[in-house]
């Protein structure tokens, strides 16, 4: 291994490892506040009880916040939060000008339904490369209990159980019998265990064929899309802006995407690249569902878009 490392290949290899989504937020005494999505989260200590999280140098004015501040608050985000995760990883005058919020130690901002919280003082920042690390003495903390938002290979998921888990297990109580009926009759955990199911079988068939989660979303949507913007990919793909740009720039590196400004488009190298997915789409599609005639396919896609509309 050589000593300079393509910063590209690297930062698609660190995304293999799956994070949590935190929005890392602080208030100094002059009311400046900060709203930063990190997924550098990270434990530290139990004793004393210590986190950590990094932040990029070029983001000089959020550390002297924190400085200031003396306090951060790390909002874990729930897995219904990505809008809330988008809003604050994009640059703005003022985040929270229509968010609610509530104060907590040093000011901090405490966002609202988060899987969790932690109050933290500023225990110590340490340079690291392009980063600092900065860790924080939690002094309290909110275990709310939700289902947290994940971010892996570029895009966000959420958890479920692993398929090799047992799914049913035996019933010791009337109560157990009771909670898996329930799941059986609830449409949405339902489809959440048909998406879990249908993607542990197609999602490694399609980062086989060389791109990423969002390298592959992005060049698709330019199949079907044409021409686009970074703002209009970043709607359709439900990706952080920040990946719609890395994923564009890969693309480009590679000769699958041009830019006339600030528009994409697809090479033809792209385009090819693209039929090839949807080959795989397809063929996987009529796999999971070769056993559903086209009356009964016809009506769920009928309920799936009617679901969507509503949304």
């Amino acid at each position: 291994m050589t000593d300079t490392l393509d910063p590209h290949a690297f930062r698609r290899a660190l995304g293999n490892f799956a994070t949590g989504i935190t929005i890392v937020t602080a208030q100094n005494p002059a009311g400046e506040r900060i709203g930063l999505t990190v997924n550098s989260f990270n434990s530290v200590s139990l004793d004393p009880p210590l986190i950590l999280w990094s932040l990029d140098k070029r983001s000089a004015d959020s550390l002297e916040v924190i400085r200031e501040a003396g306090h951060f608050a790390v909002n874990v985000l729930a897995a219904d939060q990505l809008d809330l995760s988008n809003h604050f990883a994009r640059p703005q005058d003022d985040k929270f000008a229509l968010i609610q919020y509530t104060e907590g130690p040093g000011g901090s901002p405490l966002l609202e339904s988060c899987a969790a919280r932690f109050h933290c003082a500023l225990h110590e920042f340490v340079e690291a490369g392009d980063h600092w690390i900065l860790i924080g003495r939690v002094l309290d903390f909110d275990d709310l209990g939700r289902a947290p938002l994940l971010y892996h290979q570029g895009a966000y998921s959420v958890a479920l159980p692993h398929p090799r888990v047992e799914k049913n297990p035996p019933a010791t109580s009337t109560a157990g019998s009771a909670l898996a009926q329930n799941l059986s009759n609830n449409l949405l955990y339902l489809m959440l265990q048909a998406v879990n199911a249908y993607q542990s079988s197609y999602l490694p068939k399609q980062q086989a064929l060389g791109l990423s989660v969002s390298e592959a979303r992005l060049l698709i949507l330019l199949s079907v899309l044409g021409p686009s913007g970074v703002e209009r990919l970043q709607k359709e793909s439900s990706l952080p802006g920040s990946e719609v740009v890395e994923a564009a720039d890969n693309l480009e590196m590679g000769g699958l995407v041009t830019r006339s400004g600030p528009v994409l488009e697809l090479s033809e190298a792209g385009a090819e690249r693209a039929r090839e997915y949807w080959v795989l789409a397809e063929k996987e599609q009529n796999q999971v569902f070769s056993e559903f005639d086209d009356t009964e396919i016809n009506l769920f896609k009928q309920m799936l878009n009617s679901v969507i509309q509503k949304a």
